[in-house]
C-alpha cells in the first residue's frame, strides 16, 4: 500500500509541474546518445512533448530501449518530416519557434523570454540547424561563449538552453501549480500510473 501511495504521490507531483508550452525540436540529429541525453534533459525540466523532425539526407535515429528508455517512457515523442508541419504544428499549439545558430541577427538565449510558449529547435552535430529551419522559425538564438571553440555539443547546448527556460519559469513561479488543465492532468495521472 505504502510503495503504491509513494507512486502516486510522485506521479502527481511530476505532473503538476510539466509545462505545456515549452518544447525542442530536434532537427536531423546523428546521435542517438545526444538524442537520449536531450530527453533526458526535457524530462527534467519538466517538457512534455518532444519534437524529432528528420528531413533530407539525414538518416532517421530511432531511439533505443536503452539510455532513452527511461525518459522516453514519460514524453510525448511527435516524429516529422516536413521542417514546416512541424513548425505549424507547434504555432497552433500557441508556441514561437526559435532556432539554435551563430549570426549577425541571433539573439542571446539570456535575452529570450522563456517564459511564453516557445520550441527552441536543435540542429544536427555536424552542420546545425538547417537553412529552412532557419527561414521558417521566427527567431533565433545563440549561447553566449568566451572561448575559442563557438559551438556546443547538441546535448549541452540542449541542457543549457532547458535550464534557462527552468530558471526563468521557476523565479515566474510557473512550477508552483499545475500548467495541465485539471482534465489533462486526472487523464495523464491514470495513464502514468499504468506504465
Amino acid at each position: 500500500m505504502g510503495r503504491t501511495t509513494n507512486r502516486l504521490e510522485k506521479i502527481t507531483s511530476v505532473l503538476s509541474k510539466r509545462q505545456p508550452n515549452l518544447t525542442i525540436v530536434l532537427e536531423n540529429i546523428n546521435d542517438k546518445h545526444n538524442l537520449a541525453a536531450c530527453l533526458r534533459s526535457c524530462d527534467a525540466v519538466g517538457v512534455s512533448d518532444v519534437y524529432i523532425l528528420y528531413h533530407g539526407t539525414q538518416p532517421e535515429r530511432k531511439l533505443g530501449r536503452n539510455a532513452a528508455a527511461s525518459a522516453t517512457k514519460w514524453l510525448n515523442i511527435h516524429r516529422f518530416y516536413n521542417v514546416n508541419e512541424c513548425f505549424e504544428t507547434i504555432r497552433s499549439k500557441g508556441m514561437k519557434v526559435f532556432t539554435t545558430a551563430l549570426g549577425d541577427k541571433s539573439k542571446s538565449l539570456y535575452n529570450l523570454d522563456l517564459t511564453q510558449g516557445v520550441a527552441l529547435c536543435f540542429g544536427n552535430e555536424h552542420e546545425g540547424v538547417s537553412k529552412e529551419a532557419i527561414e521558417l522559425a521566427d527567431g533565433n538564438f545563440n549561447i553566449p561563449q568566451v572561448g575559442m571553440i563557438q559551438s556546443l555539443n547538441i546535448s549541452v547546448a540542449c541542457a543549457v538552453s532547458l535550464y534557462e527556460a527552468f530558471r526563468q519559469r521557476y523565479v515566474s513561479k510557473l512550477y508552483d501549480s499545475p500548467q495541465l488543465t485539471a482534465s489533462v492532468l486526472e487523464e495523464n495521472i491514470e495513464l502514468w500510473k499504468k506504465k
